[in-house]
């Protein structure tokens, strides 16, 4: 006999999906979202779809720029310190960071986070930081999905995933005219970014040190607080050149580090040839030196503390620093675009002395 509706049958959150706890989290989350609000934006968090106004933002004949992104075993670190406050400025950044590198302006984002079982504190944090890094960079926070998936996360894990969409008028995209003589200028990076969190999480175990043990390279932090320092947002600054005219190209150093990502903006017959060493947070000699890593190794996994790369004609180099200076950043020089046979490369004297 089937039951009609008695107090002993199967119900969703028996099985371990609470309804309401998601709705209380969509309802907690709408004044983030409403707080990242920008020309363009219609309605708000709770329909099927986001909807944007490309005529509103300004745009006249628009190209729309896609990224998505997630932010790898980094996670695995915000897990395990109870750290959740900032992960979501990562993911924001891993996204807009690769849209700005196109001429393209971020618009709007959207988030995807999953879970075993919803915690309402630590998912809030979460999305607190998503909002935190879509208002400082001016993109609108306009909708995502809340996930919870019994059986498929342990308990406290979560995975996260973002989505960033730009637009940009036809004739602004990048990379325009790189050519031989032009100068790359680095940003420098807040410290590992979401890269290389795997290599960085071995290390960790090698040191023998916790993740409340006080950080060797910044020991006023923990261990835990230094490695989960956000990745810097570049969207302001990148874009302020571009709408200035003085940017050839732009390389967000993420996977791959400086020799897998900046070819990707150069043509065929150009090289990359940087001069070392550069100013770098310490975090990346005490890696080096605590697991054994070799310079090539370092370069090809992170950013080595430089965030992003531009490439600008030599004629342009002062205005270019000047107005990276009134946006708060010091560029570093980094070397040059040379002619060079075949595919588009980077030339790094003696990689081991950046880390000694």
């Amino acid at each position: 006999m089937t039951s009609s509706g008695g107090g002993n049958g199967a119900t969703y959150r028996a099985a371990g999906v609470d309804i309401e706890a998601g709705d209380a989290l969509v309802e907690a989350i709408k004044p983030l979202a409403k707080a990242t609000a920008r020309p363009g934006t219609i309605g708000g968090l709770g329909g099927f779809g986001a909807l944007f106004d490309l005529r509103a933002a300004g745009y006249a004949d628009p190209i729309l720029v896609s990224a998505t992104d997630g932010v790898g075993t980094k996670l695995r670190l915000a897990i395990d310190t109870g750290s959740h406050d900032t992960v979501g400025i990562d993911l924001v950044a891993m996204c807009v960071n690769d849209l700005v590198v196109q001429g393209a302006e971020p618009l709007f984002f959207l988030d995807y986070f999953a879970t075993g079982k919803l915690d309402l504190a630590a998912a809030g944090a979460v999305i607190a930081g998503i909002a935190e890094g879509c208002r400082i960079v001016g993109c609108a926070l306009a909708g995502g999905e809340t996930a919870e998936m019994p059986g498929m996360y342990g308990d406290g894990e979560y995975d996260l995933a973002g989505f960033a969409v730009g637009a940009a008028e036809r004739g602004a995209l990048l990379p325009d005219g790189v050519a031989p003589g032009d100068i790359l200028l680095g940003l420098p990076s807040s410290g590992i970014h979401s890269n290389g969190f795997s290599l960085v999480r071995r290390i960790v175990a090698l040191s023998g040190l916790t993740l409340d043990a006080p950080a060797p390279f910044a020991p006023e932090l923990s261990l835990g607080q230094a490695l989960m320092t956000p990745t810097a947002l570049y969207v302001r600054p990148v874009l302020a050149l571009t709408r200035a005219g003085l940017l050839r190209a732009a390389a967000h150093i993420t996977g791959g580090g400086l020799p897998g990502n900046l070819p990707r903006v150069l043509p065929e017959g150009c090289a990359a040839e940087l001069d070392a060493p550069w100013p770098m947070p310490p975090v990346f000699p005490w890696l080096a030196r605590t697991g054994g890593v070799a310079g090539a190794e370092m370069l090809r996994v992170f950013n080595c503390g430089i965030g992003m790369v531009l490439v600008l004609r030599e004629a342009d180099t002062d205005a270019a620093t000047s107005l990276l200076e009134t946006q708060g950043i010091a560029p570093l020089r980094l070397g040059r675009i040379v002619a060079a046979e075949g595919a588009a490369s980077v030339r790094i004297a003696e990689p081991d002395a950046l880390f000694a």
